[in-house]
């Protein structure tokens, strides 16, 4: 039995974790791509609990930087960046529930060189930027474009060739009123840029109005942690993700599941805040579904949690807590 069948999702689930009708996003289908996270904007699918749906998603940069030689800051409409597929309207999903979406599968389109990072004017994890002011002169403008193919991985020069690790760099459902940028990361997931929410993981999500509106783009082909210099590896792909909602089970932001462990995502600034904040609902989801004493579980994560930093770059940045399902044991 694979640990997926014994996942929240398979236990608490409307459609038990099963796979129902598959659905396709197109670039034809989704047309216009969505720089907001919005309960306003019409859904492009509306589908049941269990729905497989493969999306074509866009790069970072909705396919517009071509050349190494493009200048980003004369082709990019800042702040027009991380398109997004979708929305997605969950049948049944109300204010309260939970969004599971197991991701399967995050594969590499369209032609060679296929990857794209950049760097831009004040924007990264070692310049000024709007928010952190400094006179220091922006540094120059780069392009790189990457060949990128899931066997052969990426080819970064002639040396280094990097693994291809994909993931969803923003998912995430809409919030209940406001309309928010799809480059800031919060309680409803968005621009995370968090390597876990890769195939082979479970991610929960709050829902904050009915239907969900399930939104995901943004997919890299690779990034270390912190996404320093503000752009991974970049990529369009087919992605294919699988949605069940757990009734009734209300959660505060982002968690994770996969087969080693359970995580909690903050989102905020600065960097302790969204640790502190990721680590609070871990310790509330120990006490809450397994059984811990709240004050026990922090002294226990204090010896074994583990801290993943996402991005260090975004309005707000995101880090996710976790613990070992060897340790934290089965959820009730």
């Amino acid at each position: 039995m694979s640990w997926l069948e014994q996942s929240i999702m398979a236990r608490k689930g409307v459609a038990g974790g099963k796979a129902g009708q598959t659905h396709s996003i197109t670039e034809a289908e989704q047309g216009k791509y969505h720089y907001v996270y919005s309960a306003f904007s019409e859904p492009v699918l509306r589908v049941d609990p269990g729905a497989v749906i493969v999306a074509e998603t866009h790069d970072a940069f909705e396919g517009a930087i071509q050349n190494e030689t493009d200048k980003p800051s004369e082709i990019l409409n800042f702040p027009y960046l991380n398109p997004q597929n979708g929305p997605i309207y969950i049948n049944g999903a109300q204010k309260g529930d939970c969004l599971a979406v197991y991701i399967h599968s995050v594969v590499p389109r369209g032609p060679q060189p296929r990857g794209t990072t950049v760097i831009m004017p004040e924007f990264g994890g070692l310049v000024p930027t709007a928010d952190t002011a400094l006179l220091t002169a922006p540094l120059p403008e780069k392009v790189r474009k990457l060949n990128v193919d899931k066997d052969e991985g990426i080819v970064w020069n002639d040396r280094i060739t990097l693994p291809y690790e994909p993931f969803i760099g923003t998912i995430g459902t809409a919030p209940e009123i406001e309309a928010i940028s799809s480059l800031v990361p919060d309680y409803y997931g968005g621009n995370m840029d968090l390597p876990d929410v890769a195939p082979g993981a479970v991610v929960y999500l709050p829902v904050n109005t009915e239907g969900a509106y399930l939104f995901l783009g943004d997919c890299h082909a690779a990034q270390g942690d912190g996404e320093l210099c503000g752009v991974a590896v970049e990529h369009p792909t087919v992605t294919t993700v699988q949605v069940d909602l757990i009734k009734g089970w209300t959660i505060r932001s982002p968690r994770l599941e996969n087969d080693t462990f359970y995580m909690t995502v903050g989102s905020s600034r600065p960097m302790e805040d969204a640790a502190r904040g990721a680590y609070r609902e871990l310790i509330r989801w120990l006490a809450a579904d397994f059984g811990f004493d709240e004050i026990d579980a922090y002294m226990l994560l204090t010896q074994c949690g583990r801290i993943r930093l996402g991005n260090m770059v975004d309005p707000k940045y995101t880090l996710g807590a976790s613990i070992l399902k060897s340790i934290a044991g089965s959820p009730r």
